[in-house]
């Protein structure tokens, strides 16, 4: 098969695609490619969420490095994607490998590449890997490993506690004193995930449900959307918990419930976030935001002239922004949010500890920031949309909006275009419409952000006519 890595990693099916002869490969031309680039002497981080096997594909990925002669610090549990990158960053390692599918069905594994600075593979690493691995399975050569008792022996192999030096990083960045004294009734949702315990060991007496190890995370994906945290808010609705958090499946993305029980989405954490960091915080750099992101930011952005970045969507593109420019923010609309001064990568954990520091400092829920910052820019709703197309209807979708000639939807007139990552159309009012269909699965998904609701559902009902679906 041709292994591919999407927005952040190669992900299959366990069994079918994702197999340790696969894994194998993708090892083998990740040490490969720390070789050829002179960082394989600085060793590796691999670590591993609570996935079925990922600990096996974990130790598969650690003899494949010991038998090229890397050495490998393992770590000792499961543990965090952004705990392994910190770790990546805090050891000076070459690279990191985490074993994780992230939020995606319990049927699948994945295998995510970080680089020497701590956050995901730049677009250009991952295709030079991919080149790597056609080039192993293309000449036959035979994966280098030795067992992992061996690698033991030989030094090469060692065993990495990933949640002490991240924790004192986490202390660092946020005040848990201030937090612990405002005693905010807090209760996360780890999804079942890598981010179990994590925060309530920071916050002692935090409640956590969906913490028991469970492979097949309940019976749905463990990704932190309203349609999944419904235990979550029907706990912050009975009146015990002011506020609850969600983390995904390797905890790099976070979702909420604010202090009414509802769904506060990652747009309106960003939001919050960004105030919190520039006017409680005192920091400053750019903005960055994928194209399906709200425009909350661009306003928010302007009101404290902060330079603002727009990327197609995944955070490796607003990786690489991170590394080439000072930047106190970036995020895109599925949860993932980076903030300065820690690494450039996504972290659900931190970002739930400011979100919980911002509550500390004013007294106010999330409902009650996030108002406060529409007050002044204005209010925005948003919804997406995921809907089956096959791939001959999306073809023919892509070449239609490609050769242009949409100059009003839902009888009004478009005055911008953005096709940078799929198609959105931009109306005089700063509503939005973006068709986008997936470039890996027979999806089509439709994001629309207006300032009613009413609105978003028309424009998302003349994106479904569009599309023809």
């Amino acid at each position: 098969m041709q292994i591919k890595f999407g927005t952040d990693g190669w992900r299959g099916v366990i069994a079918r695609d994702f197999t340790f002869d696969n894994v194998s490969l993708v090892a083998q031309a990740t040490m490969e490619y720390l070789q050829r680039e002179g960082l394989a002497s600085r060793g590796l981080v691999v670590g591993y969420d609570r996935r079925f096997l990922s600990r096996e594909f974990a130790e598969r990925v650690v003899e494949i490095a010991a038998g090229n002669g890397i050495t490998c610090w393992l770590t000792d549990s499961y543990a965090p994607t952004p705990a392994v990158s910190w770790g990546v960053h805090e050891l000076k390692a070459g690279g990191g490998v985490m074993i994780t599918a992230s939020h995606n069905p319990p049927i699948y594994n994945g295998f995510k590449i970080k680089e020497q600075y701590g956050g995901s593979a730049r677009p250009s690493t991952t295709k030079e890997l991919e080149e790597m691995v056609a080039a192993i399975q293309a000449s036959g050569r035979e994966v280098l490993a030795i067992p992992l008792v061996e690698g033991r022996a030989k030094g090469l192999v060692k065993d990495f506690d990933a949640r002490t030096s991240y924790f004192r990083q986490l202390s660092r960045y946020v005040d848990l004193d201030l937090i612990r004294r405002a005693n905010i009734p807090v209760v996360v949702d780890p999804m079942y995930g890598a981010g179990t315990g994590f925060i309530p060991e920071l916050l002692p007496g935090t409640a956590e449900i969906h913490a028991l190890e469970n492979p097949g995370f309940g019976g749905q994906p463990p990704e932190p959307t309203e349609e999944h945290l419904t235990d979550l808010a029907i706990l912050v609705k009975s009146g015990q918990y002011r506020v609850g958090l969600a983390l995904d499946g390797d905890a790099d993305r976070i979702g909420a419930v604010d202090e009414t029980g509802e769904f506060f989405s990652s747009h309106r954490i960003f939001t919050v976030l960004l105030r919190h960091l520039y006017e409680r915080k005192g920091l400053t750099g750019g903005v960055v935001k994928t194209v399906s992101t709200t425009r909350m930011i661009d306003l928010l952005s302007a009101k404290f002239g902060l330079p603002l970045f727009e990327t197609p969507i995944g955070f490796k593109h607003i990786c690489e922004l991170m590394l080439d420019h000072d930047i106190l923010m970036g995020g895109e609309e599925s949860g993932g949010l980076g903030v300065k001064g820690h690494i450039p990568e996504r972290d659900g954990i931190l970002m739930g500890l400011l979100l919980l520091e911002a509550m500390a400092m004013t007294g106010k829920g999330l409902r009650q920031l996030l108002m406060e910052t529409m007050d002044e820019i204005g209010h925005f709703y948003y919804r997406r949309l995921d809907l089956p197309i096959d791939n001959s209807a999306k073809e023919t979708l892509i070449a239609r909006l490609r050769a242009g000639g949409l100059a009003t939807i839902a009888g009004r007139p478009v005055v911008e275009e953005n096709f940078k990552d799929g198609f959105k159309f931009i109306f005089d009012d700063g509503s939005w419409l973006l068709i986008r269909p997936s470039g890996t699965e027979p999806v089509l998904r439709l994001y629309s952000e207006a300032g009613e609701p009413a609105l978003v559902e028309e424009l998302l009902h003349a994106g479904r006519e569009i599309a023809g679906i």
